[in-house]
């Protein structure tokens, strides 16, 4: 047990005692909780208004719950590995939700660092956690959550201390933020997960799109804008570049798909009014600094595009935000093996066969990309993650011969 007797902490759920607790991965006690949590989520005709809130409502459905147990199917022994401290983006409002399931279902204790940053979802989160582990029923785990709030800085130290006393640390964020966090101090067998700074981008065979009648195309259009727009294209698995694949001239299908999503972002996506300056800060300097950019086009105030002459090694650097999209059209998909390293997250993909996705990562010996999943997928969390496989990264396995 320990008690953090820290300034400055705002506690959103739990309070200053925390403990080390384990249990086995997807213990019943906590998917009964996260299957509750679902349902007041699902219930609730406010938070039905967040698109974020309802993925994760059914990815702690009892359904999905049951789908990750059978895949999990593993015969060792295993038991959390104690206390986890979770540091957690500033960008994105619902990661800390998922780091925190991340750590229950594998069975540990949890402290969650939130963003400092006000975000209405995570008031609604915790207010929920909160409900549901005033239960009599859920007492045997209100020890294994605390979510925090605090401004940390040199003067309080207040991940520094938290770090000496965590068995494990899970780590999101930008590169800078990581290597910081690993100058403090920890317990000799505590480790790290680190989820840095990813790029992710995606394939669209052209030829594919051309073929589309006007809904089949509408649903395309709607999976990728849920891909970006849904976090305003700052998740790390939200794609920054669109490469368009044909060996044809496709200059009709590639604006066709590009005026359906302006239409998309008109009806469903509120800018905020920082992001216009921002944006046009941001194309001024591409113009200045970047040579191999071959057009612009503006289609609204939520969605421009940059065509690129060419692309070559370094296209992590390309990044976007607010429906600002860079693209390039390609007819070899080999030409990517010498430009995808290891910051290269996830490929959203459409019209291509897992086989010939799977060809090309296997040939050419990709040194990049975790995932590769179709357009409407990339935001869905799942217990693969950046390479990682959760349950085993945050568990312990006992052996006994």
């Amino acid at each position: 047990m320990y008690s953090l007797k820290l300034k400055d902490i705002k506690y959103l759920v739990g309070n200053n005692i925390v403990q080390s607790k384990t249990l086995k991965p997807f213990e019943n006690i906590v998917c009964s909780f996260l299957e509750n949590l679902s349902k007041n989520l699902l219930k609730n005709k406010t938070y039905r208004k967040h698109t974020d809130l309802v993925a994760l409502a059914f990815w702690c459905s009892s359904s999905n719950l049951s789908k990750l147990k059978k895949k999990y199917k593993n015969s060792q022994i295993r038991f959390g590995r104690g206390l986890i401290f979770h540091i957690t983006p500033s960008n994105v409002p619902t990661n800390f939700i998922y780091s925190l399931l991340f750590g229950l279902i594998s069975g540990n204790s949890n402290i969650v660092k939130v963003p400092s940053k006000q975000f209405p979802q995570i008031d609604m989160i915790c207010k929920e956690i909160k409900k549901i582990l005033s239960k009599k029923e859920y007492s045997s785990i209100k020890d294994l959550i605390t979510i925090i709030r605090y401004q940390d800085n040199d003067k309080n130290c207040i991940s520094e201390k938290i770090s000496e006393i965590c068995d494990m640390r899970i780590i999101w964020g930008g590169d800078k933020t990581i290597n910081t966090l690993r100058e403090f101090k920890i317990k000799p067998h505590a480790t790290d997960v680190t989820f840095g700074d990813r790029y992710s981008f995606s394939i669209i065979n052209a030829n594919k799109v051309s073929k589309l009648g006007n809904n089949d195309l509408k649903i395309l259009v709607k999976n990728f804008f849920n891909d970006t727009y849904a976090a305003d294209q700052n998740a790390c698995s939200s794609p920054h570049i669109v490469l368009w694949y044909s060996h044809k001239n496709i200059e009709k299908t590639i604006e066709k798909f590009w005026v359906e999503l302006s239409k998309k972002t008109k009806q469903d996506y509120v800018l905020p009014e920082i992001a216009i300056i921002d944006k046009y800060t941001k194309l001024c300097k591409d113009f200045a600094i970047n040579e191999d950019i071959l057009g612009y086009k503006n289609y609204s105030n939520s969605l421009q595009t940059i065509r690129l002459k060419k692309i070559k090694s370094g296209l992590e650097n390309l990044r976007g935000k607010w429906g600002y999209f860079y693209e390039y059209q390609l007819n070899d998909l080999s030409i990517l093996k010498d430009i995808i390293n290891k910051k290269f997250q996830t490929l959203t993909y459409f019209g291509f066969s897992k086989n010939k996705l799977e060809e090309f990562i296997r040939y050419n010996n990709i040194q990049g990309v975790d995932r590769i999943v179709p357009f409407g997928q990339a935001l869905n969390m799942d217990l693969d993650w950046d390479g990682y496989d959760i349950i085993s990264s945050l568990s312990r396995s006992v052996i006994i011969k």
